[in-house]
C-alpha cells in the first residue's frame, strides 16, 4: 500500500507490500508521486516487487502459504479442497520457520508423519499444492530461492489402481431395486447414466437440460476435470434413463430444456446428498465397496467391451491420454476367453 506524505518542499512517497522490501522515493510534483506510485502497484499485482535475500529470512512458511491461498488458489477450480489442505498445513508447528529454514527435510518429515495417517494419494496431492506454492514464489513473486526444496522430496509410492467392477448382473439388479425405494428419487437414474455414459458424479450434478439434445442424442459437458469441454453420445438406454428423470415443476424429462423446469438443471441435488445416498444404496444391496466413481471404470471397460475403439472411447470418457484410459480399463478375462473361441 503507497502513502504519500510532504516533507518541506518534496513529496515523500512509501510503498509497502507484506513479505517486500518497503521502497521510498521523494518527487517535487504531487502527481508524479502519485503516478510513481500507482505504476509500482500496478507492477506488484502483475510479477511482484524485487526482493532481496533477507526477504526468505523475513518471511516465514506462514506468509507464504496465506499468500498463496488467498490470491492463486482462489481461482482455482478446485479452491475448496486446496483451501482445506492449505489451512490444515497452516496448523502444523513448522510454518513458523522461515522461507530459509524450509528444507527439503522439514518436508520429508512432514510426509512421513502424514503416510502414517492418511493413503499415499492423498500425501502425493499436498505435496504437489505445496510444491506449486514455490513455484509461483520463485518465478512469478520473485522470491531469490535456487531450487524448490518439494523437488527433492520422495514422493510416496501409489496403491495400485482400483479394478471393482459391478459383480455381473446380479448385483446390477440388486442396485436397480434398492434404488426404487430410496428417498432421493434421482440417485436411481443418475448412477444408471453414470454406467451408460463414463460420467464423473461432478459432472451428473452439474448437468442442465439445455446441455441435453435427445434429438440428436448428445450430450455436451462445458465444464470439466481436465478443463476440455466435450460432447459425448447418448446410447438408447441413456436417453431413455433421461426420459425417466422427474422434473421439478411440469413432471416430465426435460425434453433438452423444452419443457419448463423449477431448476434447469437435470439432477437438482449437491454432490455431497448423492454421496450418502450411493452409500446408503450400496449397503441395501450388498455391493459393499463398490465406489460410485468405480462406475466410471465400469461404463469405460463396458465400452471396449462393446467394440468401440480408442477414439471413440476416449470421446466418451474425456481422457486426453491413452495411458490414463486404460488405468480406467478392467476387461474381464472370462469374456476375452469367449472371444477366443
Amino acid at each position: 500500500m503507497a502513502s504519500i506524505r510532504k516533507r518541506g518542499d518534496r513529496w515523500h512517497v512509501q510503498v509497502r507490500r507484506q513479505g517486500f522490501p518497503q521502497l521510498t522515493r521523494s518527487f517535487t510534483l504531487k502527481t508524479d508521486a502519485e503516478r510513481w506510485a500507482r505504476q509500482i502497484e500496478a507492477e506488484a499485482d502483475r510479477s511482484g516487487l524485487l526482493v532481496d535475500p533477507k526477504v526468505l529470512r523475513q518471511t516465514t512458511l506462514r506468509d507464504l502459504i496465506e499468500r498463496y491461498r488467498d490470491t492463486v488458489v482462489v481461482n482455482k477450480r478446485g479452491r475448496d479442497i486446496e483451501t482445506i489442505i492449505l489451512n490444515a498445513v497452516l496448523r502444523k508447528p513448522f510454518v513458523r520457520l522461515a522461507l530459509t529454514e524450509a528444507t527439503s527435510a522439514v518436508f520429508g518429515t512432514y510426509r512421513d508423519e502424514r503416510l502414517e495417517a492418511v493413503k499415499p494419494a492423498t500425501v502425493c496431492r499436498e505435496l504437489g499444492i505445496l510444491q506449486h506454492m514455490f513455484e509461483v514464489a520463485r518465478k512469478d513473486w520473485g522470491f531469490p530461492m535456487p531450487a524448490n526444496p518439494l523437488k527433492a522430496v520422495r514422493k510416496p509410492k501409489l496403491n495400485k489402481g482400483r479394478d471393482r467392477r459391478l459383480d455381473g448382473p446380479a448385483e446390477l439388479a440388486a442396485l436397480i431395486d434398492h434404488s426404487a425405494q430410496c428417498r432421493n428419487k434421482f440417485i436411481g437414474p443418475l448412477f444408471l447414466l453414470a454406467l451408460e455414459t463414463g460420467m464423473r458424479r461432478g459432472e451428473l450434478v452439474n448437468l442442465r437440460w439445455e446441455h441435453v439434445n435427445l434429438g440428436k442424442r448428445t450430450l455436451h459437458i462445458p465444464v470439466t476435470k481436465n478443463g476440455h469441454p466435450r460432447t459425448i453420445p447418448l446410447s438408447t438406454a441413456a436417453v431413455e434413463i433421461l426420459k425417466q428423470v422427474p422434473c421439478p415443476a411440469a413432471g416430465e424429462y426435460g425434453r433438452g430444456g423444452k419443457v419448463p423446469c423449477a431448476d434447469s438443471r437435470v439432477f437438482p441435488v449437491t454432490a455431497n446428498a448423492v454421496k450418502l445416498a450411493w452409500r446408503r444404496l450400496r449397503g441395501r444391496a450388498g455391493a459393499e465397496g463398490l465406489r460410485f466413481h468405480d462406475l466410471r471404470h465400469e461404463a469405460v471397460s463396458s465400452f471396449f467391451e462393446r467394440g468401440l475403439n480408442v477414439p471413440e472411447v476416449a470421446l466418451i470418457s474425456g481422457h486426453r491420454d491413452a495411458r490414463m484410459l486404460f488405468r480406467y480399463t478392467h476387461l474381464k478375462p472370462e469374456d476375452v476367453a469367449r472371444k477366443l473361441g
